[in-house]
This record gives structure tokens, C-alpha cells and sequence, in this order.
């Protein structure tokens, strides 16, 4: 007997239960299957930027989030024992109307991801563990897909969220162009420490042996370990090696590594998949694009991709253009590109800098085809309704539908997408019209009742 569902999603990270989220909240039926046991407890990517935390917002995460992290404290950094720099990563910003959520928030992707999984719970989804996809075919209608449990799953569609190593993509054959940087290898790994505060990032340089950096992981006890070997060196991630890694390059006497939580060998990595669909199957988040972890863009810029693609399956699924799928990669392979430029400048300048370019609210789709004169991030802030009331626009766009400023009748196209209405005392950003799409970006601004119309057919 063969399982139906509309949407299978391969893996459970970051980008795959952002993607579960979002199509639970529009009742889209959904499977994700992990292969992996149980939960990850490794911190991995650490760092919420500014936009993720705007789309955590919508998603009902946001305040669980903000109680579990902290902004990136200064990062002081020595040669052996000589202190030779101390500042910020990250430039302090108070919130303002239009930006909510100003800073890069420190937070271990464990528990990103937990809080992930308790928000789709709630919305009566649930990751399915040790359920290894081991085989797939597709055809015009849909995609039939075998598990190690046994289970044969017909989907009408297959996401792969499945990392930078993804079966999916490889048995799909799309290219994943780019650079394997073998000599550009780091040891990381969660440890305990004694000996050493946790109001700062701790690193040290020393000639000859290397660098090694301790990150306080917020809302924890624990330090996230940072260590690029030397070429041609043989890793040790047990207890005693990143004993000896932390003696060798830092010098401390009073300081060491007491426990070590869970380890890996990182390899740099710079890809970007030459396609994002084939068919009835499409790529998201490391499946998609790998990124140097200078600028902490890539579990962010897979959020995004989930965000941007869950309100389109959702369409698609129910009455929705099938060209709309389209506009994903369209739309998302550019701004991945981009990216990972910029992670790999910052990398190769062994820069600490972060500004405006690093925190993701600029990105936008302006040109593209479900962008007329609109496609940038709708910015928060307070709006006056034309019978008095005020709001907040963020509590406006907050769900999955679409949100129409204006002060004529609501718009209705048959079958087309759900439009929340409200009047402004006063046209909104100068245009008549304007209608945010799910994903807070401006879908069209216009003064054309006609122009909106027709946009509305195509979403």
C-alpha cells in the first residue's frame, strides 16, 4: 500500500521545518522524513539575522526565540598571550518602527531547530526520524518515494532540504558548481570550559601552530569550539584532541576544556546547484547552495528560500498558476549567488565586520516577474486606518494570506489567493494600491485597480 500526501520534505533542519511550518499553517498536507535518529545537538550555524527573525515573527516564534539569545558579544583576540584587538562583530542598533529586530542574535541551531519542531507541533505536524529516503521516481503528476522504514509515499511534490551532501540533487544529476577548499579544514565542536568568561568571544593566534576561537553559546553553559587545522593534519575531535588544540593555541594555563558535547570536521565549501527544480521535485537550503561560515548567511538565506517557496506550494496545491513555482528559483537562486559572494569575501578577508549587506533585510526581487514596481521587504512600522484605529503593519501581514493596503472594496479574483483588505487613512507609500505578498515582500504598488487585478491571477 503506497502513503498519499501533497508535499514530502527530505530533511529536518532549519530550511525544512521552516518549509513544514509554513504549509501546516495553510493545511497543506505534508510528510517530513529525517534520516538521522533523532535531533542534532550541535550548535552549527549560531547566528539569526535581523530578516529571519522578521520571518519568525510571522511565524509565531519570534518572542521564544528573543528569550534564548543574546547579541553577539565583543570578541577579544590575542597573539599567545598579547591582546592585539578587541571590538564588535556586530554594530549595536536600538529597534526601530521599521525595523523591529535590529541585531544578529546569538542562538545555537539545535535549538533553533527544537523551537522549529514545537511550532509545527502545534499546528499538528511532527518529523518523522530515522525515515532515510533511499529511492525515487517522479512523473507528470507527482513524485513516488521509497523510505528505509519500508514505506513506499506518493507526493505531489518532493522538497530536498537535505544539506550540502543531498540524494536528491545527486540523483536528480543537477550540478553543484563551485569550490571544495580540502586544505580549508575546521575543527568545531560544542565543549565545556573553566577558566574563562562568557561576556566575550575568546581567540588566539599563534604563529606557527594556528588559530583557535571559543564562542559563549547563549542561554547554555557551553562554548562553541573553532579550530582550522593545518594543512595536511590528521583531526583528532575527541575530548583530548580539542584539549590539545585549545593548550597549543592559546597558551592558557588557567583555562581549559573540560567536556566535549558533539563534534565535527567542517571543509569549506562554496556551491551553488545549477537548477533549483526539476520536474516535480525542488532543492532548498544546502541542498541548494553551500556557504563559507563567515557572515553566518547560510541557515538564514535557507529560511528564506523556505519562506519564499511555502506560500507558492501552497497555491500551486490549491488552485494557484503552476507557473508560480517558476518564480522560486527565479526569484531565490540570484540572491543565493550573491551570497555567496559575500560569505566568501568576508572569508577570504578574515574580515569580522558585519554591516547592512550580512543582515538579509535588503534583499528583494524588484525586476522579477511577480515583482511590479514592488518586490523589496515590506518595512514595519505604525499605519493609521482610515476609521480611526492604528496598527502595526508587521501584526497586518502576520499569516499566510495576502495583505492589500487601500482604500477601495477588496479585490476579488476567482480562485485566486486569500487577500486580507484594510483602508489607510492615507495611500501608503504613495501608490493607491499596495499588496504584500505572504512573504512580507511588496508584490505591486500601483494606482490601477486594473493592474491589480491582473496581478492577482498571477499568484
Amino acid at each position: 500500500m503506497t502513503d498519499k500526501t501533497d508535499v514530502l520534505i527530505v530533511g529536518a533542519g532549519p530550511t525544512g521545518l521552516t518549509l513544514a511550518v509554513e504549509l501546516a499553517r495553510r493545511g497543506i498536507a505534508h510528510r517530513v522524513v529525517e534520516r538521522a535518529a533523532a535531533p542534532s545537538a550541535g550548535s552549527k550555524g549560531k547566528g539569526l539575522q535581523p530578516r529571519t527573525l522578521e520571518i519568525f515573527d510571522d511565524l509565531g516564534i519570534v518572542d521564544r526565540v528573543l528569550a534564548g539569545t543574546t547579541p553577539y558579544p565583543p570578541i577579544r583576540v590575542r597573539i599567545g598571550r598579547l591582546p592585539v584587538y578587541q571590538g564588535r562583530m556586530h554594530r549595536p542598533a536600538a529597534a526601530s518602527e521599521q525595523v523591529p529586530y535590529p541585531t544578529v542574535r546569538m542562538h545555537p541551531q539545535w535549538r533553533t531547530e527544537a523551537l522549529l519542531r514545537e511550532r509545527l507541533a502545534e499546528l499538528g505536524g511532527a518529523v518523522e526520524h530515522g525515515a532515510e529516503l533511499t529511492g525515487f521516481e517522479q512523473d507528470a503528476d507527482g513524485v513516488t518515494a521509497r523510505l528505509g522504514t519500508g514505506t513506499t509515499l506518493r507526493a505531489r511534490y518532493l522538497v530536498a532540504a537535505d544539506g550540502g551532501r543531498s540524494t536528491v540533487r545527486k540523483a536528480l544529476g543537477i550540478g553543484f558548481t563551485g569550490q571544495t577548499r580540502e586544505e580549508e579544514r575546521m575543527v568545531l565542536g560544542d565543549v565545556r570550559v573553566e577558566g574563562l568568561d562568557r561576556e566575550h568571544i575568546h581567540a588566539w593566534v599563534r604563529p606557527g601552530r594556528g588559530m583557535v576561537a571559543l564562542y559563549p553559546m547563549a542561554g547554555t553553559d557551553a562554548f562553541q569550539f573553532m579550530a582550522p587545522l593545518r594543512p595536511g593534519a590528521t583531526p583528532d575531535l575527541t575530548l583530548a584532541g580539542f584539549q590539545r588544540l585549545f593548550a597549543e593555541r592559546s597558551m592558557l594555563r588557567a583555562a581549559r576544556v573540560t567536556e566535549l558535547l558533539w563534534s565535527s570536521l567542517y571543509r569549506v565549501n562554496i556551491r551553488l546547484a545549477d537548477a533549483y527544480r526539476a520536474g516535480r521535485v525542488l532543492l532548498a537550503g544546502d541542498a541548494a547552495h553551500v556557504h563559507s561560515p563567515a557572515g553566518g548567511q547560510g541557515l538564514n538565506t535557507g529560511v528564506q528560500d523556505a519562506y519564499n517557496l511555502g506560500w507558492k506550494l501552497a497555491r500551486a496545491l490549491t488552485g494557484g498558476p503552476a507557473s508560480l513555482l517558476d518564480t522560486y528559483e527565479e526569484e531565490r537562486r540570484p540572491v543565493a549567488a550573491r551570497v555567496l559572494g559575500l560569505s566568501t569575501d568576508l572569508h577570504d578577508r578574515k574580515s569580522y565586520k558585519r554591516d547592512e549587506e550580512t543582515y538579509q533585510l535588503r534583499v528583494g526581487y524588484r525586476g522579477g516577474s511577480l515583482a511590479r514596481a514592488g518586490g523589496e521587504r515590506m518595512p514595519d512600522g505604525p499605519l493609521r486606518l482610515a476609521d480611526g484605529s492604528r496598527a502595526r503593519l508587521f501584526d497586518l501581514l502576520r499569516g499566510p494570506h495576502f495583505t492589500l493596503l487601500s482604500p477601495d472594496p477588496v479585490h476579488r479574483v476567482p480562485g485566486g489567493p486569500q487577500v486580507r483588505a484594510y483602508a489607510p487613512a492615507e495611500p501608503y507609500g504613495g501608490a493607491r494600491h499596495t499588496l504584500v505578498r505572504p512573504d512580507g515582500h511588496v508584490g505591486i504598488a500601483t494606482d490601477s485597480a486594473a493592474e491589480l487585478a491582473h496581478y492577482l491571477t498571477l499568484v
